[in-house]
């Protein structure tokens, strides 16, 4: 865990270097709060964190979207996920599904993919797999503005509980 003043004393690269993880696959979301240095607390890192994913292009939204691992999905199973999403997972116990409740995942993941043509995002650590599976389920019903507009925030809180393991205020 880094300071605060640690963080605020870094120099672009050394702070992406240390939080830009925070982002699946996108440290670009962090390269641009590091702009609102310094910061005065947690809060503020985040906030300068969400404006950057305001201020993104339509398509650097939809890649920072397509960036995420389906739950349950191939790269799970491959165990080829970032140490952060694999942990967010098993804290959901989508490391432990029945066979049913994984052909559930996969069918829902299908059509989901199907529907919208990026994975389904939601902040794992916030949900369990029941509450994810009726989540999935009823998210299919959005329109894809809608289902975008989601998964962003779904991502902010991703990031939020990403920065408080990350640095310590």
């Amino acid at each position: 865990m880094l300071s605060l003043a640690e963080i605020n004393a870094l120099d672009e690269a050394a702070f992406i270097e240390a939080v830009g993880w925070l982002y699946e696959h996108s440290p670009w979301v962090m390269a641009r709060a590091w702009k609102s240095r310094p910061f005065a607390d947690v809060e503020a890192v985040h906030a300068a964190a969400l404006a950057a994913l305001d201020a993104a292009s339509a398509e650097e939204r939809l890649a920072l979207i397509r960036a995420h691992p389906e739950l349950a999905g191939k790269a799970a199973i491959a165990r080829d996920l970032t140490a952060a999403s694999a942990s967010e997972q098993a804290g959901a116990g989508l490391d432990r599904l029945t066979p049913a409740e994984f052909a559930r995942f996969g069918d829902l993941n299908a059509a989901y993919g199907a529907r919208f043509a990026f994975p389904f995002i939601i902040c794992a650590r916030l949900n369990d797999k029941a509450s994810i599976l009726a989540a999935m389920s009823r998210r299919l019903g959005h329109t894809p503005e809608e289902e975008i507009a989601e998964a962003i925030v779904q991502i902010g809180l991703i990031g939020r509980l990403r920065l408080a393991v990350a640095v310590s205020f």
